[in-house]
């Protein structure tokens, strides 16, 4: 029997309910955006009726965000739901036929993979989790805002262009 010094291996199965890596990426969607449009946790936290520390336990991942409070969260950001899932990693448990992620795909209907009807498979978000992590840093978010204060469309423009010309080609 376990007693309370037993640690988790890292390989255990996580828990039922347990905040899993999908939690992490929209927690951090979430600060994402909210240090975009420039809120401290505790003002989102007022706008949504929570404490910021709730917010804060969103962020990390530690607490799930339920589908409505999630579309509360758009909604008051001024984004689509599909925000939150923008970029989430290849290989998320669940994923995979052998982890239960096709659960239905022996089963017609809606949850039928697009490609079963003939389209294109869905398409994963095209920016890598090292690109998404450069919006979290504060030089980053702190040029967007200033780059966005420019008056001048043409000005911004050159703006851009001056950096563009001072940055190294991407590889690719």
């Amino acid at each position: 029997m376990p007693n309370a010094d037993d640690t988790e291996s890292p390989d255990a199965v996580p828990r039922p309910g347990a905040p899993g890596p999908m939690d992490v990426h929209i927690g951090q969607r979430i600060r994402l955006r909210r240090t975009l449009m420039g809120l401290s946790q505790e003002k989102l936290g007022e706008a949504l009726g929570l404490t910021f520390q709730q917010v804060q336990k969103y962020e990390r991942g530690a607490n799930r965000v339920s589908a409505t409070r999630l579309f509360e969260m758009a909604r008051l950001m001024n984004v689509p739901v599909g925000f939150f899932y923008d970029g989430l990693p290849e290989g998320l448990p669940g994923e995979s036929a052998a982890e239960g992620g096709a659960v239905f795909s022996s089963t017609m209907g809606f949850a039928e993979p697009v490609g079963r009807f003939g389209g294109p498979p869905p398409k994963r978000a095209e920016t890598p989790l090292e690109d998404a992590a450069l919006f979290t840093r504060k030089e980053t978010i702190e040029l967007v805002r200033a780059f966005h204060r420019i008056p001048d469309e043409a000005v911004r423009r050159r703006v851009l262009d001056l950096v563009c010309s001072m940055a190294p080609p991407e590889a690719g």
